[in-house]
């Protein structure tokens, strides 16, 4: 259930210039082809590239890594050497940095990491060290984050890590169930690191999350089947309550 202070800014409809700007952006991810196509074709603003998202993603091949080099639009490459937990051992960590440098030379914007202690915080040392292998590219901490069971110390550390974006469910099973906790991320960030939503989000969800302040929405936006492809007219439908969140600009 959304709290009171959620319910009030989406009566209101005035979010505040913290909590509006940059609410355009629209993150699939994908695991395949043909989902590629029909994300890029039904708008995403940028691609989350893996495979196997049914194991919720690990590194993609080298064919769908060329495949989506060659398109005009931001693409960042899950890090996952192997599906389980997020702990990494001496040759998970070299498997992903060996990684991290092939997408480096593939030319795709960024990659998405994560890496946990046995207690669920953030393994600092581990995450550094892909961090800089990045070498500039856009790095995203995913949902290893809401793992931490301190939320905020982790938020710091991804910050001190010069970490672009965090992708949260606000430690819910579905994003649209973790709003209080994410306008709580968002607060705390204070613009320092992008805060997006992701979780089972769809279309009907948009609203709310955006009211939150989030900077970004995330989704396979499935179609169901047993292929997970994304569904074009959820995309679209979640693209029109973006355009609708965006602050109503004068004359």
């Amino acid at each position: 259930m959304l709290s009171s202070e959620v319910v009030n800014v989406l009566r209101s409809g005035q979010t505040g210039d913290a909590m509006t700007a940059n609410l355009t952006k629209l993150e699939v991810c994908v695991d395949n082809a043909e989902a590629l196509a029909l994300a890029v074709q039904a708008g995403a603003d940028r691609i989350e590239l893996c495979a196997a998202l049914a194991l919720d993603g690990l590194t993609p091949g080298p064919g769908l890594i060329a495949q989506a080099a060659a398109l005009d639009l931001p693409v960042v490459a899950m890090i996952r050497p192997r599906g389980g937990d997020f702990r990494f051992g001496g040759a998970d960590l070299d498997t992903a940095l060996a990684d991290i440098a092939a997408i480096r030379s593939a030319g795709l914007s960024g990659i998405v990491i994560g890496a946990t202690r046995a207690d669920g915080r953030l393994d600092e040392p581990a995450m550094a060290r892909m961090a800089a292998a990045a070498g500039g590219l856009q790095v995203t901490l995913h949902r290893a984050f809401d793992l931490s069971p301190d939320p905020e110390t982790a938020l710091e550390q991804a910050i001190g890590l010069g970490i672009s974006r965090i992708l949260t469910s606000g430690g819910a099973a579905r994003a649209i169930d973790g709003a209080d906790r994410l306008a709580r991320l968002v607060r705390a960030a204070r613009g320092r690191i992008e805060i997006m939503a992701g979780g089972g989000v769809r279309a009907a969800d948009a609203g709310p999350l955006l009211a939150t302040g989030v900077n970004a929405l995330h989704g396979s936006f499935s179609d169901g089947g047993a292929r997970r492809l994304p569904d074009p007219a959820e995309i679209a439908a979640t693209r029109a309550q973006i355009a609708a969140a965006r602050p109503r600009r004068a004359g």
